[in-house]
């Protein structure tokens, strides 16, 4: 068998254990005649960007792996305050060309993260307390559908694209460039994580959830369970901190926490083009990995905080070969999340509360079930929670947010959660904008759009 063959200028690389193949990118035309090649022979495809995914959706399994990396080249206009970058793009690529120039937009918090997946899903990040979510800053894309041609995306042309793509952009076509609005940041910013033993827990959690209106957007943090590195080797309690001004302004303002005595404080002034380093070792490629999440309101109990250490402990305890888990809680202002309408645009998770993610990391297959199992009754414990914050008044009860972060949704159902549960009033029109934009579901592997996909002809396989 001859295993280079060539599809455009570049050749599909065969792995011969499963006769896949991996197609390395360089171009529009290389994307588009790959997906009618597989199309047309009934070829399972993926999108891979920066390969974060943990549902599956950027791999195949004998099938074809479109891989971007190769498509990475990220230009800032200075005078028009904005940033197009090529699909392939990482995070770490857009804060590096944007930081030249003295600017920055919202992007993730891990910055080997690629931009494509990110940003079709929504995207927080530490910014978002000033400037909202990455879609609310996205300007336009441009896209190869399932038909191979390309089109542009935006307010004024394709609009109703525009739209389901900002949220929901993964089930649509390849996004092979993204245009941002970017803002000034000459200064430095007050970045870096404390570390606390576990019997710190109230008081760290009294600041955060005061944190989040003090703030007026300046400031961020997150709150974490992991397990230190050997020697020490035993749960711990982190605090991610973030503050966009001033060294003194900062000091002041996270002053209750830096006089806890954090027994370990990487805390300093960094450009923020370096911000979305933080956590890069924490999320690294390899290994097995999930992810669930959900949402919480703050003020958060005390005693619920604490019983979900108690919850990673004895997970971790029980299963040693998760000591790379995490349990992260955003502390963000959601005030400028909040400015647009759940119904402005697919993505439908704004409201007055943040996001938590429960991200069990593992090694031996004999351990899936218990580790996702983790993360399920993790975010179960937060279901409940915020039910009953809605009973004794902390939150409305006609909340507007789903509650549910669609790019925080692992491999728990397949490629991903029914499309209601993320998407909620929302999920009609997008059924019709599938229909219209993609109506044999070549691009299955993201957020279920469909009530019955054994009616829809052609397309990709999902399991439900």
């Amino acid at each position: 068998m001859d295993t280079t063959p060539s599809v455009g200028s570049n050749p599909l690389r065969y792995n011969l254990g499963i006769r896949g193949a991996i197609l390395l990118a360089s171009s529009s035309a290389d994307i588009s005649t790959t997906l009618l090649f597989a199309q047309s022979h009934g070829i399972d495809f993926a999108i891979c960007g920066g390969g974060h995914s943990t549902s599956g959706a950027s791999s195949s399994l004998g099938g074809i792996v479109i891989d971007l990396s190769s498509m990475r080249s990220a230009h800032v206009d200075p005078w028009s305050r904005t940033i197009t970058a090529q699909g392939g793009c990482l995070w770490a690529d857009v804060d590096a060309a944007a930081g030249e120039h003295g600017l920055a937009t919202v992007g993730g918090t891990i910055n080997h993260t690629g931009i494509g997946g990110l940003t079709l899903g929504g995207g927080y990040g530490w910014l978002s307390g000033l400037y909202g979510l990455v879609i609310d800053n996205l300007i336009s894309v441009d896209m190869i559908l399932a038909d191979g041609c390309s089109v542009t995306a935006s307010a004024t042309e394709n609009e109703d694209l525009f739209w389901a793509i900002r949220g929901a952009g993964q089930s649509f076509g390849v996004a092979t460039s993204f245009t941002y609005r970017a803002f000034e940041q000459p200064n430095p910013v007050f970045a870096g994580t404390l570390v606390f033993t576990p019997d710190k827990i109230p008081q760290v959690l009294s600041f955060a959830n005061n944190s989040i209106e003090a703030g007026h957007g300046q400031s961020a943090c997150m709150l974490g369970f992991a397990v230190a590195p050997p020697p020490v080797s035993a749960p711990i309690f982190t605090c991610s901190l973030f503050f966009n001004g001033p060294e003194d302004q900062a000091k002041t303002f996270f002053k209750p926490l830096l006089d806890l005595e954090p027994i370990m404080n990487s805390v300093a002034m960094i450009p923020y083009s370096s911000v979305n380093g933080m956590f890069n070792k924490v999320a690294e490629h390899g290994g097995r990995k999930s992810t669930k999440g959900g949402a919480f309101a703050a003020p958060i109990r005390s005693e619920f905080l604490q019983s979900l250490f108690e919850r990673f402990n004895s997970f971790v305890t029980e299963v040693p070969d998760a000591e790379k888990s995490l349990l992260l809680m955003e502390f963000f202002s959601p005030d400028k999340i909040c400015e647009a309408d759940n119904r402005a645009m697919a993505f439908a998770n704004r409201d007055y509360y943040n996001n938590i993610l429960a991200g069990p990391q593992w090694n031996d297959e004999a351990n899936d079930g218990k580790c996702r199992e983790w993360a399920r009754d993790i975010i179960a414990m937060v279901h409940k929670e915020m039910e009953a914050c809605k009973i004794d008044g902390r939150i409305s009860p006609k909340m507007e947010g789903v509650g549910t972060y669609g790019n925080y949704e692992g491999n728990d159902m397949g490629f991903g959660v029914k499309g209601r549960t993320v998407f909620g009033a929302n999920y009609e029109r997008l059924i019709e904008l599938k229909k219209k934009w993609d109506p044999k579901n070549a691009f299955s592997k993201g957020h279920l759009l469909a009530p019955q996909f054994d009616a829809w002809h052609g397309g990709n396989p999902v399991v439900v």
